[in-house]
């Protein structure tokens, strides 16, 4: 009988530089304990040809260049190469270099780098393999190394690996982009090889390639962990009008503005700013495109919570003006709680704008005049909170008396007097000069000082009429053009009917 290490290698002769590295050199002794050792075993049965087949499990196809490592078993141990199982059909060879122990049946982590076609080979790179020893005649594309960082030159970095000068492109350098490559002179690092020409002596490495295979391992093995409605604690890489980006460790979500706190913001950068570690809450996750969105104020507590019970109707409390707009502003009395400080609450005297009023991150004492948490609604008011003027006004301002005052604004139909804070009255046109008047404006302007005689006051109603032209008169004259009623105007005549025309 043949030996059978003849008859296999025979099966299976060819010319290739892989193979050859595994011919094994023949030992007659060897074969003739083997033959007689199988010597009533036939080929179908060594190799398991008459056996049923196990049904396989599908396996996931091993695409080359793909930066996911796959699980691999060593099936043969050569003197420069380790041939590997990678799954299904699929098997592959690695430089012996990349492990320091290996045997038969020892698994390991693999990356592809290529496929040959001709030999029907994966050309594999251990994961975090570094070879240690490497020389022109042993690097091949794939490979890891250390180098020393020996100088910068206008491409790139000068990297020594072994004695052996490499060098390694700007854009190599790291995933994100580094504006001073220069602080990594004196480093020492790990690299990949990527192109070796050993003519001309001339090695490119790239470190770039690296870390984006343990960015996107340490991506897909997060992304199996990471649930909805998790906490996670990440750190803000990047800031934009829209919301900012929070890394959790190898995959980015987006935290959206109006997820950054309970109070309302006007830019992301009142909250956070880049290189802020967040504790932030997973709030969706998409599978299909992998976007991640998470929330800030959702992983605090909801001040909402109990705002009821601190903030009761009629409960006077302190706050800031938050923001100023034209209908009032809004108060901020804890972070994530403001309300709403409508304009006709803001003071008992009338004014044009809030803003002639208050300032905005102004203190204020105001009083809580609505509370709803359902909705998150609340209401104050300022001029509530302190003394009413109008309690006193009716004795400070008696009927028939002379008073100082300032014209607060002029109207088509008077004048408004403002006699104290808080407290206006109003000259009607009619009550401005003895003589007719055409426009309020011919006769007072805002902010005169005059003299005024309080004709009328309605306490309910908060008003008050006055006159200016009788301020001058005596008071029994006063009130006696106040008691003598006015002549009736004389009746207008009738229109005569018009007669004529067409009759139907």
């Amino acid at each position: 009988m043949r030996p059978l290490t003849q008859v296999i290698f025979a099966m299976t002769e060819q010319n290739d530089q892989y193979k050859e590295k595994f011919r094994p050199v023949e030992d007659n002794a060897i074969d003739q304990q083997v033959s007689a050792a199988l010597a009533d075993v036939s080929l179908e049965h060594l190799y398991g040809f008459d056996q049923p087949k196990p049904a396989e499990t599908p396996q996931a196809p091993v695409a080359p260049g793909s930066k996911v490592p796959r699980r691999g078993k060593v099936i043969s141990v050569g003197r420069d190469d380790v041939f590997v199982d990678v799954g299904g059909k699929s098997q592959g060879i690695c430089p012996l270099l990349q492990f320091e122990e290996v045997k038969l049946g020892d698994e390991f982590d693999f990356y592809v780098d290529r496929y040959e076609k001709d030999e029907g080979l994966l050309i594999l790179t251990r994961k975090g393999a570094t070879s240690q020893s490497v020389n022109w005649e042993t690097l091949e594309v794939g490979q890891i190394v250390e180098g020393s960082v020996e100088a910068m030159n206008k491409g790139g970095l000068e990297l020594t690996i072994k004695n052996m000068r490499a060098f390694m492109p700007a854009g190599q350098v790291d995933v994100n982009f580094v504006k001073d490559i220069s602080t990594l002179i004196g480093q020492r690092m790990t690299v990949e090889v990527t192109k070796v020409d050993r003519e001309k002596k001339n090695l490119i490495v790239s470190r770039r390639a690296i870390l984006e295979r343990e960015k996107e391992e340490a991506r897909l093995t997060l992304m199996k962990e990471l649930a909805v409605d998790q906490v996670r604690r990440g750190v803000v890489r990047t800031v934009m009008d829209y919301g900012a980006f929070v890394d959790m460790g190898g995959v980015d979500g987006l935290l959206h503005v109006s997820e950054m706190s309970h109070r309302r913001i006007r830019h992301p950068n009142e909250v956070v700013k880049e290189n802020d570690v967040v504790d932030v809450k997973i709030t969706k996750i998409d599978p299909e495109t992998g976007k991640i969105s998470l929330s800030l104020k959702a992983a605090m507590a909801d001040p909402w919570a109990e705002a009821s019970t601190r903030y009761a109707v009629g409960t006077t409390v302190t706050g800031r003006v938050a923001r100023i707009e034209g209908f009032g502003a809004f108060v901020s009395v804890e972070d994530g709680i403001e309300g709403l400080l409508p304009v006709s609450e803001i003071s008992y005297q009338r004014i044009r704008h809030p803003g002639d009023v208050l300032k905005e991150g102004e203190p204020i004492k105001v009083i809580v005049l609505s509370m709803d948490p359902l909705q998150h609604r609340l209401s104050f008011s300022l001029k509530q909170a302190g003394p009413d003027p109008w309690s006193a006004a009716e004795s400070n301002f008696p009927v028939n008396s002379v008073v100082d005052g300032k014209v607060s604004r002029v109207v088509e139909f008077g004048a408004f007097v403002e006699l104290e804070a808080g407290i206006e009255g109003l000259v009607h046109i009619s009550e401005l000069a003895n003589n007719r008047v055409r426009a309020a404006s011919d006769v007072v302007k805002p902010g005169q000082d005059v003299k005024v005689r309080v004709m009328e006051f309605d306490k309910e109603k908060r008003r008050i009429g006055l006159s200016l032209r009788r301020a001058t008169e005596p008071v029994a004259a006063a009130t006696t053009a106040e008691a003598t009623p006015a002549a009736p105007a004389p009746p207008k005549k009738k229109r005569p009917v018009l007669r004529g025309g067409l009759d139907y």
